[in-house]
Parts: structure tokens; C-alpha cells; sequence
């Protein structure tokens, strides 16, 4: 999954000789993303980096989920996994946004943007292949998208 701050700021630290150096906000990010298998125990985090203005993870669900009692509507297992997803990825959000509100004396600035990317990785090759990408992140930062700098246009995730 990929998840942007607000308007792509770039608060969560700066690549230097092509590694991240975290902000305390980055480190605050990197806190709450390490704890979420704390509060779900079905979940087991894998590869992932916190770049200056968004963060890369990828999140293993190792339990079928269950029903879900806010939806009355029969739901498919993958549609029930991705409210699951979702809930996990709020949750990290809200709680890492306030603490870093209360750091920074922002209370109620936006840190994040409203959504996030995901995609379900099917089989190991694709695993490893976006092990490699998320790992090499930073090498990369120069020509990434999200780099302040780029000539992309609208780098919406």
C-alpha cells in the first residue's frame, strides 16, 4: 500500500546519499506503523519505508475476516478484507496524525491525504518485486513522482 501526506508536504524527513533520514515526524509515523499489529493480531507487517512525503507497506492479513457488523449487506470475502484494510489504515492514520499534531502544536492540521492505494499481491515474484521496489524507494526518490521537484503532473498516489 502506498499512503501521501496532505498535499504532499514533505514532512516525514529527507533522502541524503540515498537514504532516508527520518523527521520526528517520520519517526513518529514509523511508531504507530510498526504497533498496528499490537491492536490486530490477524495482521503481520512486511517490507516498508517512510520517504519524506508518503510511505510504502505492505500488510499481510493471515486470518480470514470475518462478518462485519456495520454492513447489514452480505459482503464477498475480498470486499470484508478490505474494510478490514481500511479500518487498520484509519486507525494507523488518525493516531499517528494527532501525535504528530501534539508534537508539532498543529492541532488539527491535515497529515494525511484521504485515501491510500492498495493492491493484493497474488504470489511470491510479485511479493518479492515490490519488496525490491519499496526497499529501494529511497534510490530512487531524484525521479520519483512524489519528489517535490517532479514534472508529473498530479501525483495523486
Amino acid at each position: 500500500m502506498t499512503i501521501c501526506t496532505h498535499d504532499h508536504k514533505c514532512i516525514f524527513g529527507e533522502v541524503m546519499d540515498d537514504t532516508i533520514r527520518l523527521s520526528s515526524a517520520g519517526n513518529i509515523v514509523k511508531k504507530y506503523w510498526t504497533e498496528i499489529p499490537r491492536h490486530y493480531t490477524d495482521v503481520v507487517l512486511d517490507t516498508f519505508i517512510i520517504m519524506p512525503n508518503h510511505m510504502h507497506g505492505i500488510i499481510i492479513l493471515t486470518e480470514p475476516v470475518g462478518a462485519i457488523h456495520e454492513s447489514p449487506l452480505p459482503k464477498t470475502m475480498r470486499q470484508r478484507r478490505k474494510m478490514k484494510l481500511s479500518k487498520i489504515i484509519g486507525r494507523f492514520k488518525m493516531t499517528s496524525a494527532k501525535e504528530i499534531n501534539i508534537f508539532q502544536r498543529t492541532p488539527g492540521m491535515h497529515v494525511w491525504q484521504r485515501n491510500y492505494y492498495d493492491h493484493i499481491i497474488r504470489d511470491e515474484k510479485a511479493l518479492n518485486t515490490i519488496r525490491d521496489y519499496i526497499i529501494n524507494n529511497p534510490l530512487k526518490w531524484a525521479s520519483d513522482k512524489k519528489h517535490p521537484d517532479s514534472k508529473a503532473e498530479n501525483p495523486s498516489s
